[in-house]
This record gives C-alpha cells, structure tokens and sequence, in this order.
C-alpha cells in the first residue's frame, strides 16, 4: 500500500497544470474571490500557491496529491482548514472546489496569458 501512495505522488498528470493561472470564485468572501496561483512540479510531486487579488502574498498548498488529472491539496488561511480539489479540464481550464467549516465554494481556474516582451 506504501508503494501506491507514494506513486500516485510521482506520476505526471495528463493535461499538465503547471505554470501561472489565475482564478475567479464569485460565492467567496470579498478579498478571497480572484486572484492568482502558481503550480510547479519538482522532481516528485506538485507544488501549488495561491495569492489574492486584495492581498499582498501568497498561500501555499500543503499535502499536495496528483491523481486522474486531479490535484488535491489543503491550506490554511488565517487560521481555517481548507481542502481544495482541482479538476484539469485541459491545459486553458481548471474547475474546482475549496471546502471549508462554511460550506463549499467552487471556482475556476484560466491559464494566464504570458506578457510579450
């Protein structure tokens, strides 16, 4: 069982989500509603953080799970759980969900657009 765990951690996603993206979720809190993420790959698992639009730093993603071109991951938010599950439509859209003691909010992730020199 060790050994599945620990693949499911290594193993690329499909439709790859790393790089830059940002995100609306219309039914959060104001200050919480858009913003930006960034997810990574090192070596042997996904990285993920995510900053909003009214706030001047980022969150990061804890306990970050890849599988069946979904990410999985927790963060803490001034002082709340909240279990976040991503759904990689294709490599322009991610839809999602972010549950926490209030009940769920979905959201949707765009890939952001790279600035030209």
């Amino acid at each position: 069982m060790f050994s599945s765990v620990l693949s499911a951690q290594t193993v690329k996603l499909k439709n790859d989500p790393v790089g830059k993206w940002t995100f609306d979720a219309p039914y959060a809190p104001y200050g919480y509603n858009t913003g930006t993420s960034d997810i990574g790959f090192n070596d042997t698992t996904y990285t993920v953080s995510m900053a909003f639009s009214e706030m001047g730093y980022s969150f990061k993603g804890d306990n970050v799970k890849a599988r069946n071109d979904s990410l999985f991951f927790d963060m803490w938010i001034e002082g709340t759980s909240i279990k976040i599950s991503l759904a990689i439509e294709d490599d322009k859209l991610i839809k999602g969900v972010a549950d926490y003691f209030e009940g769920s909010v979905p959201f949707t992730m765009k890939r952001a657009a790279l600035k030209e020199d």
